[in-house]
């Protein structure tokens, strides 16, 4: 039997007359319709006479707590969207409802605007039922665009993306370099009502820490030495849409102390600004490193990690993937000898047993450059072992997470008479080149911020230039 769609009557679940009144009053004056309940009680009475397609549901209730109500209320009608009001010390239960199933959460004390903003991203979300038969047919459904691979450790990313899509949670990405993180935001936004807006993605490893600021939120003419005109930053460019922060880690302390409070009240002031601007923006992050382990030793706001730490999806190594790095080859070696006028139909059986085999510590960007290598020297019709570079071979005795041989560092009596400049990119390029290229890692190793490394390395290629 088809069960009705829930009512349009929004039920706010909250045990405080004075922010009853505070939060009916914002949302009437929005053209909301209320009602309004003090107890859990009471509020699952009201819910199964209403039906209601949102719930404003206070975390701390006097009879039961926010999660037992959740779950009930979401047995009863599993297409409601739960709106979780929380304070800031009980953050970490917040993102327990989240994980649970609720569609968002506020932080007290909010205001008006951030308030009806919630409220209006769930129904958006409740207009879009296509994303209700993605989340239902999920298990059946082998592969998410643009992924590609079947194995089960990737069918468990896909359910996951396709079951966040449809809320607001922010999502946080972790996984190797090269495991596509970038992807895995780009597919939960396409997935979420929020797909015709823009995806704005912004890798703040990679960006000098004194510019920061003004890539996330903006700035205005004359605000700082070099602002010559006015500059929209990630946010308001994403507004209405998917912001994603890649590399969130190597975001400066301060900028995490700004980012928080954007975060809680939707709200930008550009450098140089005096007046805050809203925007309507689902944040998405990533990184490389281990959050907590950030977070122990300081360089990641606590706090900071919570509110972004709602559902985490961990994106696999490929060497854990199985037969996907085959899967992935042969569909990336067709298209790049198509780019290239050649012709390729696949991987011979011995190169298909030989990728299964290595490490891939560059994990799917490796794989990428070794067949842009083999297409670009070679004309097919099979990729066979003798095409590949001789490098790769000798990874496949390597430690899966060890990286191929580097050349020896110099000696003290090969860095004698030479300046402290040309010492220090020996070293730098040394780091590098033992880590495979991954200039986070690298970063990690000498100290520095990966901005630092990308700053000096840009220089030099720069130099290297010109005649």
């Amino acid at each position: 039997m088809t069960r009705p769609a829930p009512t349009e009557t929004i039920l706010l679940i909250e045990d405080t007359p004075s922010l009853q009144m505070i939060y009916k009053a914002a949302l009437t004056r929005a053209g909301f319709t209320v009602e309004t309940c003090g107890t859990a009680a009471d509020g699952l009475a009201a819910f199964r006479r209403l039906r209601s397609s949102v719930v404003l549901l206070d975390l701390m209730l006097p009879d039961r707590t926010g999660l037992e109500v959740m779950q009930d209320l979401l047995a009863a009608e599993p297409r409601s969207c739960v709106i979780v009001i929380t304070a800031n010390g009980s953050i970490n239960k917040a993102v327990e409802m989240m994980r649970a199933g609720a569609h968002e959460f506020l932080v007290k004390p909010f205001d008006d605007q951030r308030l009806i903003a919630a409220v209006e991203n769930a129904r958006k979300a409740l207009r879009h039922p296509h994303l209700d038969s993605a989340q239902e047919t999920a298990p059946g459904t082998p592969a998410l665009a643009p992924f590609i691979g079947h194995s089960p450790a990737m069918l468990a990313v896909y359910d996951k993306i396709r079951s966040v899509a449809r809320s607001m949670a922010t999502v946080f990405i972790t996984g190797e370099s090269g495991t596509g993180k970038e992807l895995c935001a780009e597919a939960v936004h396409q997935a979420s009502a929020r797909a015709s807006g823009p995806f704005v993605a912004l890798n703040c490893g990679a960006i000098p820490v004194d510019l920061l600021e003004s890539e996330v939120f903006g700035h205005l003419r004359g605000s700082f030495t070099g602002a010559i005109s006015d500059k929209m930053g990630a946010a308001a460019a994403a507004d209405g849409g998917t912001l994603f922060l890649d590399e969130i880690c190597e975001m400066d302390l301060n900028l995490q102390t700004k980012l928080l409070r954007f975060l809680q009240t939707s709200t930008i002031t550009p450098v140089g600004a005096t007046k805050p601007r809203k925007v309507n923006v689902r944040i998405i992050c990533a990184t490389n490193r281990n959050p907590l382990e950030e977070v122990r030793l300081g360089r990641f706001r606590e706090d900071l990690y919570y509110r972004l730490h709602v559902v985490p999806v961990h994106l696999p190594p490929l060497r854990e993937r199985g037969d996907d790095v085959n899967e992935i080859a042969e569909r990336l070696v067709v298209e790049m000898a198509r780019e290239e006028g050649h012709v390729f139909s696949g991987l011979s059986p011995r190169v298909r047993e030989l990728f299964r085999t290595l490490p891939w510590p560059g994990n799917v960007r490796q794989l990428i450059n070794v067949l842009r290598n083999v297409v670009v020297l070679n004309q097919g019709p099979l990729v066979a072992p003798e095409m590949l570079p001789p490098d790769l071979l000798s990874e496949r005795q390597a430690p899966a997470q060890t990286p191929a041989p580097a050349p020896e560092a110099p000696g003290l009596g090969d860095l004698t008479g030479r300046t402290l400049a040309q010492i220090e990119r020996i070293v730098i390029e040394d780091t590098l080149s033992r880590h495979g290229g991954s200039v986070p890692k690298a970063a990690r190793e000498l100290d520095v911020s990966a901005s630092t490394l990308y700053r000096k390395l840009d220089a030099w290629s720069k130099a290297d230039k010109q005649p």
